[in-house]
């Protein structure tokens, strides 16, 4: 009987231990896929701040720096 409760409980710590094997892979697929999307919109946000800056350099220089449309 207790080589019975033994094996009962083995089998579950066993089952336990395969379920979590499965989560923990789940959650690092999704930590990965997040740190991708996170390089990706950081990348785009450093794009866009350069072009902001460019953009107000531009600005600060004056009308007089732009080229007429005729040229």
């Amino acid at each position: 009987m207790a080589d019975d409760t033994v094996s009962t409980r083995i089998t579950a710590l066993e089952e336990r231990i395969a379920y979590q094997d499965e989560t923990i892979e789940a959650l690092n697929q999704t930590i990965t896929k997040q740190w991708a999307q996170i390089d990706k919109l950081t990348r785009l946000a450093e794009t866009l701040t350069d072009r902001l800056r460019d953009i107000e350099a531009k600005a600060a220089q004056g009308p007089a720096a732009e080229r007429p449309p005729h040229y």
